[in-house]
């Protein structure tokens, strides 16, 4: 990735960290939370096969032991209710469902169970579960494999919902869901699971509810989800090349949201486009731009924000490779969309693959 979309957070410093990916970064929270706390387990589908979710889980049956880390039965509502009965009993489990689309055979678990338990027993009941998902493209995993449903848990007050873009955050992400008291749902995008970035060997937290400014700009503000802060990343670079200057924020945390970081960078670019990895119909994107326009019911300046957002084609996910191709937003679609913003009427001179570097991964220095 181009050195000058790596964001320096203030006082981190990358001569301390180490280059590691996405799943390792996973696999590392875990075993230190482990390690930490007695009551935190891993279980789920293939957690403790030879491949270990991509390797997420790596490590963790040999240093705790099959009582700590084990595979369960394909029965994703009555493994939910397993976990949701171990949380509520003082344990803090990390359940992974390797598919999204999946968690629908536990919608009521999660949903009248997971998420209300604390407020119907007055705050009695605690149920600190993280719940693991995969989503996304890979191979051709279809309508059925690839659907990312974070929207329809950002609708249920009592669950958290977040989704890292990057292994620092991924590793922050899972500490702080671990020692949450509330149900959280951890989405992971497979393109992210090799993905590499700069992550302290040391525990952390990255707080929940706070966003993150990835790369720094002026014309126009771009939100993105998940995966598509890589695709905004390379679209910021298209931009630069035509002396567009974006700003990409990556929310990290979708509930709680920070809306106070895509306010401030909107007030100072006044153009706001934001890409989700899902559907826009009651989705992430029209919660943001609904929350921008209650932010700012006179636009800037006595003027409308220029507005706009991006995400899956209205239709179920194509298996094909070159119709996937389509469904997805991409970094080229991206900037075309974001240069409308600023000009209706002129059209984004895009520069051949060979011509212009894309960017690969987010390294930080965090």
């Amino acid at each position: 990735m181009p050195h000058n979309l790596a964001m320096k957070i203030p006082g981190a410093e990358a001569a301390n960290k180490r280059l590691i990916r996405y799943v390792d970064a996973i696999a590392e929270a875990c075993a230190q939370e482990m390690e930490r706390d007695e009551k935190v387990f891993v279980f789920g589908l293939d957690v403790d096969d030879h491949k270990s979710i991509q390797g997420s889980t790596a490590g963790l049956v040999e240093k705790f032991g099959p009582e700590r880390c084990f595979g369960t039965p394909l029965s994703e509502d009555a493994m939910t209710g397993m976990a949701i009965g171990a949380a509520m009993a003082g344990y803090r489990p990390v359940h992974v469902h390797i598919r999204m689309d999946f968690m629908l055979l536990a919608m009521n678990q999660l949903i009248n169970m997971a998420a209300k338990s604390h407020y119907v027993y007055s705050g009695q009941v605690k149920v600190p579960l993280v719940v693991r998902t995969m989503v996304g493209r890979s191979w051709g995993q279809g309508a059925q494999h690839s659907q990312a449903l974070h929207s329809m848990f950002m609708h249920v007050p009592g669950l958290k919902v977040v989704a890292p873009s990057n292994a620092h955050d991924a590793k922050g992400c899972m500490i702080a869901a671990i020692r949450d008291d509330n149900p959280v749902i951890f989405m992971e995008h497979r393109l992210l699971c090799n993905m590499q970035s700069y992550v302290s060997g040391e525990p952390y937290v990255t707080k929940l509810g706070k966003g993150r400014v990835m790369h720094e700009g002026k014309d126009v503000t771009i939100v993105a989800i998940s995966h598509m802060v890589i695709e905004a990343l390379r679209a910021s670079h298209y931009l630069e090349k035509a002396g567009i200057s974006a700003e990409v924020i990556d929310p990290i945390s979708l509930r709680p949201l920070d809306m106070e970081t895509i306010a401030a960078s909107v007030k100072k670019t006044g153009r706001l486009l934001i890409v989700d990895n899902g559907w826009l119909t009651c989705g992430t994107t029209a919660e943001i731009m609904a929350r921008m326009i209650e932010l700012f019911p006179e636009g800037l300046n006595g003027k409308p924000i220029p507005m706009a957002r991006m995400g899956f084609a209205d239709t179920p996910c194509p298996t094909t490779k070159p119709l996937e191709n389509l469904f997805y937003p991409n970094g080229k679609t991206i900037a075309e969309r974001a240069f409308r913003l600023i000009d209706a009427k002129a059209k984004l001179d895009l520069p051949a693959d060979h011509e212009i570097k894309e960017v690969d991964e987010f390294k930080g220095p965090f």
